[in-house]
């Protein structure tokens, strides 16, 4: 998946993780401070790389590649806030269940 960022200095990046585990740390137009977006990024990727470790048998260098962007990147910045301008594939929509079917039968008074 994807994930772009707006730095505080206006700047945008787009960030890759092998996993979805980002939706469960980042929400789509969403604005951290610096630091907490850091910390849930760097979160977030390890999760991901872990996954890949249980699944292949070795941790995901992409992932531990794009944590280091993002920390590289935030050290530039002396704080402000980090902006998530969107993620890709998105969450599908949590499916609701149907409601039911009209009865042809009224079971109340008539009004």
């Amino acid at each position: 998946m994807t994930f772009r960022v707006r730095w505080p200095d206006g700047s945008e990046t787009s960030c890759y993780s092998p996993s979805l585990v980002v939706h469960d740390h980042l929400v789509t137009g969403a604005e951290y401070p610096l630091a907490e977006f850091v910390d849930r990024s760097t979160t977030a990727l390890r999760l991901a790389s872990e996954r890949v470790s249980a699944a292949y048998g070795f941790a995901c260098t992409s992932a531990m590649h794009q944590e280091a962007e993002i920390v590289a990147a935030a050290a530039t910045h002396r704080g402000g806030a980090v902006r998530v301008l969107e993620m890709h594939p998105p969450l599908p929509a949590l499916a609701t269940a149907p409601a039911p079917p009209a009865s042809a039968a009224s079971t109340g008074p008539a009004s």
